[in-house]
């Protein structure tokens, strides 16, 4: 493995269970087995690095993303928000082809983005990956066009919080639907539970 992807899987690792903010560059470049002089020729800082780990599964997650959320903008017949939500299934759970558990440490990361206060990600993020927001975004107006950009701002960020939420706490919520309920639930059924959920918020009559 080189240097870089060794550094790259230190971070992800480290950023995915401590957050971006209570992980330092000694932790990762002691995982990785590297010096600090390392992190520095690859990625100049921990900005970069911090957007390298993310690159990595955008550059994977978007296309697919893009073509899934493209199929709803142009369908003839007005799509659900249901299925709308439902488009990003198989795109999410093709990252665990991608990485090992690569659905779950996204997700993850995803949230320590906005958890984390990382204003920076969330900027690198929606002006390196516009189409998806602009695909996700057309296909919630299609699928309930009386929502205003303002209403459709305010749901989906409560969207993203419950998601957040539940792909933060998945290993715990597995662990309790196996003792509690006595039913074998992988980060798949999580996903698939999640969305008739978020889309009924979204999709919520307005005052």
């Amino acid at each position: 493995m080189s240097t870089k992807n060794k550094i790259l899987d230190a971070a992800e690792s480290l950023f995915a269970d401590k957050g971006f903010n209570g992980t330092s560059l000694r932790e990762i470049t002691s995982l990785a087995e590297v010096n600090l002089a390392a992190v520095n020729y690859h990625f100049g800082s921990k900005k970069e690095l911090i957007k390298a780990v993310m690159s990595r599964y955008m550059n994977e997650l978007s296309p697919n993303l893009q073509a899934s959320l493209l199929v709803i903008c142009q369908q003839e017949t007005k799509p659900t928000l249901h299925e709308v939500f439902s488009a990003f299934i198989e795109p999410l759970l093709s990252l665990n082809v991608f990485r090992e558990n690569g659905t779950s440490n996204f997700l993850q990361l995803l949230g320590r983005g906005y958890t984390d206060s990382q204003g920076f990600l969330r900027w690198f993020l929606t002006t390196q990956y516009p189409e998806v927001i602009t695909n996700f975004v057309t296909a919630v107006q299609r699928a309930y066009p009386e929502l205003s950009a303002e209403d459709i701002f305010w749901r989906l960020h409560f969207t993203m919080g419950t998601v957040i939420f539940t792909m933060s706490s998945s290993d715990a919520l597995m662990d309790i639907a196996k003792n509690d309920f006595e039913q074998d639930v992988d980060i798949a059924d999580v996903i698939r539970k999640v969305i008739p959920f978020v889309a009924s918020g979204v999709g919520a009559p307005l005052d």
